[in-house]
Order: structure tokens, then C-alpha cells, then sequence
């Protein structure tokens, strides 16, 4: 039947019923007594009680005197058993004529098994709660088409059960990080969103404007510099979890706004960050996975052993073959890369070549659990610097299924050092690097000179972990709502 007489018969049959005041959306709540799942795990107990359940009909088979359609609820589909003398002949027309697939009915009745042996509803009373105005997917084809799934979330929930469960994980993943933090005494927190200064990430930030106070503002690109101020006020051990906004590309692995976790806490440093961060891993994998061994795609991920541990030199020469300790100066580095074929712009330090060759070699071959440390200090300016190795900072990232998981840092908490390094931050920019976005935060100095204990801090992508626990091939499929270009 085409789209247009299917829509206009659902309508017709809204019309009918308002006619007769019975106007399916004046009803303004319904009382569940009993989800779908509840009723089959709990059968034995409730065989031949009346149970009220409510939910999307998805399934309709009309017949003479009987017929079955099913109720679909937040924990999945029950079969419901309607009869003409169970629930009155009129009820019955009413049911064969107006209620249809893709409808939100309440069913009340007594719970019961089926000769095929199927457990069901035998319904007593049936009530249109919702009338749905719009037809679902056909059943055998299901929704498909990506694009359509993101922009219609709320139909790809209906029709694709295992795309609701990644959901519900993702709800489960947040609970346990928080359940895990908790019994290590850190805090909740909210820190701005509108920011003049949007530092703690190298990223560019999407800008907006108070109008109330006629300023240009920025959207968070992190979270770093509020908790640090937190850390200075004495809360010692602190966390967010919150949309953070980047005004970069999309694609499997990037969305512009995305879920960062950061915490931090005094009196530790990055291997205290390392302790926490494969603790809380194993605990996640055990929890939602129920193992250690995590399948990812074609790779299993094994969380139980000790996570492996290189510095980022380490990494690029066992990959590469290039030793950067034997490297003297950024001059050697541009002609090293130039051999190599890695691309790298004039105002390039040592350091960043470094890191490009880090990129270029060694992040998609780090499957298994590994924290890469030391990073060069070009590329550390919130970072406290390693007293052994000149050119260098105590910082981390731990690296799985070729994927940045996170990173972390001894914070630094020398405000004359911070202070050098953001005016060298700002001598990038001006150079033309427009991930150099740690500019001067005067507010942000008087913190530290306010005084901050040694601290260990991080930062989490929550939406990548989603995807590792959910082997979900794409940032989208983990995100409820994802960004898309607009149709219009």
C-alpha cells in the first residue's frame, strides 16, 4: 500500500475515535504493574494472576474469535492472547479495527502459557494509549539504512533491540565509573561549559556570544583547568563527567561534541593515574562484559594482564626503526622525516616530529593494552617535566585497539614554568598552529600561585570506551543523538 493511503487511513481512524470521545491522547497515564521481561523470568509465581503491562504493539494476527498481537516495553515483547468472550465483542471490533502496529496499548490480564508454549497475556481489558501516526519499517527488512538510523533514533530504538541494549551499556558504564570512583573517595563536580579561554586540549573551540553581557565566549574543549582550581580550594580528589565540544571533524572515532570524563587528585603523580586507570578498566570489562577478554571486532583485548608500558621513543623506534634519543636537534628531526615521508609544518619543534612519527607508526598497532609515557614537552603544556629526561614530561596515554583511551599527566603546578609555557603556546599560535589553544589564563596563574599540591590528573573518552565494550564499529552508534549535516 503506499505511504500516502497508509497514512491517511491511520488518521482516518484517530478522526473515528475523537468523533466518538474517545480520543486515545486525552488518556493521561496508565498504571504498570509488570514489565515483559519480569513476567517470563518470574512465570511460576505469576501463572494465573492479572498483570497490567504496557508498551508498543508490534506484532498483530487477526483471526475470528481470537487473535494475537504482542507488547513491546523497555525490557522486551510479551504475546498477549486477545478473545471475544475474554474482552467483549465490542472491545474486539474495537481491537480488529482501530489498533494497529506500532500503537502504545495497556493490556491487563492473567498470565498464562500457551499450547505451543509460549508464555503470554490473556487479555481481559485492551486500551489505545497512543495512536501512531506513522507507519514502522516493514518487520522483515527492519531499519537499516545508517543515515536514517541516526537521524531517527527514536524509530532505530523500536525496531533494533540490540541497538537499545548498547544504550542501556552505555547507562551501566557511567554507573559503574562512577560506583568505582566513589569507593576512592572522589567528588562529583560541575564546572562551566561557556568559557573566555577554552584551554586544556589542543583543539579549536566552537565560539557563541552572551548577549546579556555582549562578550564572545567559547564552549569548553576540556575540562582541566576548573577541577585544577578545585584541586587548589582543597577538595583533593575531584571528577566530571560532561559534554566537551570541538570544532573539528567527523568519523568513526570523532564526533564534534562528545562525553569526557576527567578527575583529579592531590598528592599523586601519572603512575598513580596508571594504577587507577588499569584498575578501572579491568573492573569495567569484568562488570559489563563479564570478562576480562574483550572482543573487539576481529582483535580480543585481554584486560586481565598487566597493561604494557613504553615511552614514546621506546614505541617509535621498536615501530619505525628511528632512536629520537640519538636525534640532536629539530633540524636532524625535519630530515629524518623527510627520509621517512612524514609530513610536518614549518614551526615543527623535535618534539611534534616526534609525535608525528608516533601517529604515522605506532598508534594502530598498539591492539592490546599499553600506556605510551614520556611525551615531548612541545606537546605537554599542563605537564609537569620529567626531572630525568630533559625535553620531556610525565605524561601518558594508554592506547587499545590502535585507539587513544586517554591521557594523563603529572600536573603541573609551577605557575612560573605554566606561565612560560603558555606564552610559548601563544608564539605557536601566532605562528599558525590553531591547536595551540592553551593561551594565557591569568585567572587560571593566580590559582597556582595560590598554591596546588602535587596532583594526578586525566582524561577519558567516554564515547570511545562505549564503543570498546560494545563492539560498536562507529562513534555514532554509541552517541544517542550524533551530529549530521542538516537535510535542509
Amino acid at each position: 500500500m503506499p505511504q500516502e493511503d497508509v497514512l491517511s487511513i491511520k488518521r482516518e481512524k484517530l478522526a473515528a475515535l475523537q468523533q466518538e470521545g474517545r480520543d486515545p491522547f486525552a488518556i493521561t497515564r496508565y498504571d504498570v504493574t509488570h514489565h515483559a521481561q519480569d513476567i517470563k523470568d518470574r512465570f511460576e509465581t505469576l501463572e494465573g494472576r492479572t498483570v497490567r503491562v504496557a508498551g508498543r504493539m508490534m506484532f498483530k494476527r487477526k483471526m475470528g474469535k481470537a487473535s494475537f498481537c504482542n507488547c513491546q516495553d523497555r525490557s522486551g515483547k510479551i504475546q498477549v492472547y486477545v478473545a471475544r468472550d475474554s474482552v467483549g465483542e465490542a472491545a474486539y471490533d474495537d481491537f480488529k479495527k482501530f489498533m494497529d502496529v506500532g500503537d502504545i496499548i495497556g493490556v491487563e490480564g492473567e498470565v498464562f502459557r500457551t499450547q505451543a508454549g509460549e508464555i503470554s497475556v490473556h487479555a481481559a481489558k485492551l486500551v489505545l494509549l497512543t495512536k501512531s501516526l506513522r507507519p514502522l519499517p516493514e518487520k522483515y527488512h527492519g531499519l537499516t539504512d545508517t543515515d536514517i538510523r541516526y537521524r531517527h533514533r527514536y524509530v532505530d530504538l523500536i525496531m533494533n533491540e540490540e541497538v537499545k541494549e548498547t544504550f542501556l551499556k552505555r547507562s551501566r558504564i557511567i554507573k559503574e565509573i562512577r560506583d568505582f570512583l566513589e569507593a576512592r573517595d572522589f567528588v562529583e563536580v560541575e564546572t562551566p561549559m561557556l568559557v573566555h579561554n577554552a584551554g586544556g586540549a589542543a583543539a579549536r573551540p566552537f565560539e557563541t556570544h552572551y548577549n546579556s553581557l555582549d562578550e564572545d565566549v567559547k564552549l569548553r574543549i576540556s575540562l582541566e583547568l576548573y577541577l585544577k582550581r578545585l584541586i587548589v580550594g582543597g577538595m583533593e580528589r575531584v571528577y566530571e563527567i560532561g559534554r566537551v565540544f570541538r570544532n573539528e571533524g567527523v568519523d568513526t572515532r570523532h564526533n564534534p561534541e562528545f562525553t569526557l570524563m576527567e578527575l583529579y587528585q592531590a598528592y599523586t603523580d601519572y603512575h598513580g593515574m596508571m594504577e587507577l586507570t588499569e584498575a578501572m578498566f579491568r573492573r569495567l570489562a569484568e562488570t559489563i562484559c563479564g570478562t576480562t577478554l574483550v572482543t573487539y571486532g576481529e582483535n580480543v583485548i585481554d584486560f586481565g594482564n598487566p597493561f604494557e608500558r613504553l615511552t614514546m621513543t621506546e614505541a617509535v623506534k621498536k615501530y619505525s626503526g628511528v632512536d629520537f634519543d640519538e636525534i640532536p636537534d629539530t633540524e636532524a628531526a625535519m630530515k629524518i622525516a623527510d627520509e621517512k615521508g612524514v609530513q610536518y609544518e614549518a614551526f615543527h619543534s623535535k618534539g611534534h616530529i616526534l609525535n608525528l612519527f608516533f601517529e604515522e607508526f605506532v598508534e594502530d598497532k598498539l591492539i592490546q593494552p599499553t600506556f605510551v609515557m614520556d611525551h615531548p614537552i612541545e606537546i605537554s603544556p599542563l605537564t609537569k617535566k620529567n626531572p630525568d629526561k630533559p625535553g620531556y614530561v610525565e605524561r601518558f596515554e594508554l592506547f587499545v585497539n590502535g585507539w587513544e583511551m586517554c591521557n594523563a599527566y603529572s600536573e603541573l603546578n609551577d605557575p612560573i614554568d605554566q606561565r612560560e609555557r603558555f606564552a610559548a603556546q601563544d608564539a605557536q599560535a601566532e605562528l599558525g598552529d590553531e591547536d595551540a589553544t592553551d593561551h594565557t589564563d591569568e585567572d587560571f596563574l593566580n590559582a597556582l600561585e595560590i598554591g596546588m599540591p602535587p596532583t594526578g590528573g586525566i582524561g577519558y573518552g567516554i564515547d570511545r570506551l562505549v564503543m570498546l565494550l560494545t563492539n560498536s564499529p562507529a562513534i555514532r552508534d554509541v552517541i544517542a543523538f550524533p551530529t549530521l549535516k542538516s537535510l535542509s
